[in-house]
């Protein structure tokens, strides 16, 4: 036997452990699991051919230990193209899925991936990766109702050796975190960027100081292993383009970093473009973290017809939930299938997983998408202490790493504030999202939840025992209208996804200020800067984590659409001449952050309680409506005023007010005193267009009136103590 090169090559039985290829002093050896094989082939390409180099059928008399299949090739070059062939006899709860043992499958270990280094464009020969200079590659087109090319993808063995030069994880604390929602390609590739590499991962590098300036201390990135953005059948009906699979929450496995997304990511390059980025945000003092989707795979959705990719080829009924009355996959994802998180051998592919991400790559933490699903058993019951929840929790490797939970799934499971966390989790809290919403668009009743929110949601996290920076606080994401979308469309506008605006949720609580989308009114146009100050302003001043969604701080609009996971355009792009046109916007976010960053009081380490503590004898907090200790907790109530007192923070600091009016006229508000010995200095006024609605730190104005103060309708307004 010999290699594409013409050297010899040595079969040997090889070690059922560890799974996928790795290199030893001879070779590669490579180990797969399947329970229910009964003949395995590993099959070998050669760089950009279709047809195998080598296919290799194992004895499993020498080449199988238990349920894994396993063989070490004497000879073999580290960058080895492979694929595994199962032949397998059919499960009984699991007739109903095609499988054909030809199909040739990609490891689920696999660290890369080949066959998908451009985006967009199909590989020339549909195998294998190649220059760019002689590809002839192109984006496929689509007509409607069509079957696009599905690409081949092949496993592929790299050496991964990296110098990190030093660097470390900065280890950010929960509570000092300000996370930074956003999308690899589309941060970057609008043609307004102004970077060198648009849309991959040395672009995103290229924003480092922008996101040092804006204050952020973490991004987290929208899924980054492969995943194939040409699956999506559908076409603009609008323009008559193809759609795509942009967001890329349809993994084909879990461990590969996404080729597409690296400059070069030919010959397995993409791992170390993806780790010199992380390296150089770390150097930067930013933590990376990564929404990781381990709830289905992109098998869930191929045309009954279609190759298994993977897991459907290996042990469907293993990997994914089965309903065993009928053989069909349970769905609990909305996307066709739902892994089967629970089963030993899954819950260690998924431990090991991330455990490559954190040892390897160096990320610092993830966000679990549909998380809920994690805690469901074979049948979708949910589970009591689910196993891979709590192994994720008590994982050695982990420790550092921050773990977030997004606590519902696509069924109905919701569990923010009850999911299993055993004091490690972090969750998206959707109620904060949700109540803010309510409130800020003038809905009567939300004072209460309201301060709630702002205080940390005790009601939710502290019976859990967690602090309130497990609450991660956001008012969008990139699931849903951006920020001005949000206060400039009444409905979703989606009709260019295709799927005749049925998708998306219709449930928004936007306001369009008086006029649905873009306007030339000046007073609308106030009204919907003000409420977009408002947001930031009560999301920033809130105890808890906030995060925000990249491209709010400078307007960025998606027209309307709420559910752009299609939209490789600009309407998923950040357009970067909104810096200019919103600049006051970029400052009063920036101001913002930094004013949090600055003030302890922000980011108390314990539950708010509203007591009187300490040598001043002052409640943590205190709550007000017009008239102090009078907060209107009514049904029509639209107005609250929370005062912070500096001498309970973790360091000493000074006293925090904020006065939020909801209601469509100016109200007066009684002011509290602040720290013996201070008075009251004007942060800041979102009635006040910019530069005016935040002031920069030691140039606050003085109150002309010291006993009370005038919020305008529908703002917000900030004071702090100074000597």
């Amino acid at each position: 036997m010999r290699d594409c090169a013409g050297r010899p090559v040595v079969i040997l039985h090889g070690h059922p452990l560890p799974f996928g290829a790795s290199e030893t002093s001879r070779g590669l050896n490579f180990a797969v699991f399947s329970s229910h094989a009964t003949a395995m082939a590993l099959v070998l390409y050669a760089p950009h051919e279709t047809e195998p180099l080598i296919e290799l059928p194992l004895d499993p008399a020498g080449h199988r230990t238990g349920n894994v299949w396993h063989v070490e090739l004497q000879g073999i070059a580290v960058d080895a193209r492979y694929g595994w062939r199962a032949d397998r006899q059919p499960v009984q709860r699991d007739l109903v899925h095609h499988f054909d043992p030809r199909d040739v499958l990609v490891d689920p270990y696999a660290t890369c991936l080949t066959g998908g280094s451009r985006w967009g464009a199909l590989e020339p020969r549909d195998g294998g990766d190649t220059d760019p200079s002689v590809s002839g590659a192109s984006v496929p087109t689509l007509t409607k109702g069509a079957t696009p090319t599905r690409r081949r993808w092949r496993s592929l063995a790299v050496r991964d050796q990296f110098d990190w030069q030093g660097t470390r994880p900065p280890r950010i604390p929960l509570a000092d975190k300000v996370i930074y929602e956003l999308h690899v390609r589309g941060f970057t590739r609008h043609p307004t960027s102004g970077v060198a590499q648009p849309g991959t991962y040395r672009g995103l590098v290229e924003k480092i100081p922008y996101l040092l300036e804006l204050g952020v201390t973490t991004v987290e990135l929208l899924p980054v292993y492969e995943f194939d953005e040409l699956e999506n059948t559908n076409i603009n009906p609008l323009t008559g383009e193809r759609l795509y699979n942009f967001w890329g929450y349809n993994p084909i496995c879990f461990l590969p970093a996404k080729a597409a997304y690296a400059v070069n990511g030919r010959e397995g390059r993409q791992v170390a473009e993806f780790k010199t980025m992380v390296r150089d945000f770390h150097r930067a003092g930013i933590e990376v973290f990564l929404d990781v989707v381990f709830n289905h795979t992109a098998e869930g959705r191929l045309p009954p017809d279609a190759p298994s990719l993977a897991f459907r080829g290996l042990d469907s009924d293993v990997y994914y939930m089965i309903d065993p009355a009928t053989g069909r996959y349970l769905d609990y994802s909305g996307c066709g299938n739902t892994l089967n998180c629970n089963h030993p051998v899954v819950r260690t592919l998924i431990i090991d997983a991330l455990r490559y991400w954190v040892a390897e790559l160096h990320v610092d933490g993830f966000r679990f998408d549909l998380a809920s699903i994690l805690g469901r058993g074979a049948d979708g019951e949910v589970l009591a202490r689910p196993p891979v929840l709590e192994r994720i929790a008590a994982d050695p490797v982990l420790a550092d790493a921050t773990l977030i939970a997004e606590a519902w799934d696509a069924a109905g499971l919701y569990q923010v504030g009850t999911f299993p966390a055993w004091g490690r989790f972090a969750e998206w809290n959707g109620p904060y999202r949700d109540e803010l919403r309510h409130f800020v668009r003038g809905d009567g009743g939300f004072t209460a939840k309201l301060a709630a929110r702002l205080a940390g949601s005790a009601d939710l996290f502290k019976h859990s025992g967690r602090a309130p920076a497990y609450s991660i606080n956001f008012v969008t994401c990139h699931d849903g209208f951006t920020l001005a979308d949000l206060v400039s469309y009444d409905r979703k506008h989606n009709e260019a996804n295709g799927e005749h605006n049925r998708d998306g949720l219709d449930h928004n609580v936007s306001w369009n200020c008086g006029v649905e989308g873009p306007t030339d009114d000046a007073a609308v146009r106030a009204l919907r800067a003000r409420q977009v100050r408002n947001f930031l302003a009560l999301l920033l001043l809130s105890q808890g984590a906030p995060m925000l969604l990249g491209g709010d701080e400078i307007g960025r609009t998606q027209r309307g659409n709420n559910n752009a996971y299609c939209q490789d355009n600009e309407i998923s792009w950040v357009d970067w001449g909104l810096l200019t046109t919103n600049r006051d916007l970029f400052r009063f976010a920036q101001l913002l952050i930094a004013f949090r960053r600055a003030h302890p009081v922000l980011r108390q380490p314990d539950f708010l309680t509203g007591e009187a503590r300490g040598a001043l004898g002052r409640p943590d907090v205190m709550w007000h409506g017009v008239r102090l200790n009078a907060p209107d907790w009514g049904p029509t109530s639209r107005s609250l005023a929370m005062h912070l007192a500096g001498e309970h923070a973790a360091e000493s600091d000074c006293d925090v007010y904020l006065a939020t009016n909801a209601w469509e006229e100016d109200l007066t508000f009684d002011l509290p005193a602040p720290r013996p010995g201070t008075r009251w200095v004007r942060v800041v006024d979102t009635a006040e267009p910019g530069p005016h609605d935040i002031a920069e730190p030691g140039q606050e104005p003085e109150l002309a009136d010291k006993a009370r103060i005038v919020v305008r309708a529908r703002s917000c307004v900030v004071l702090r103590s100074t000597g």
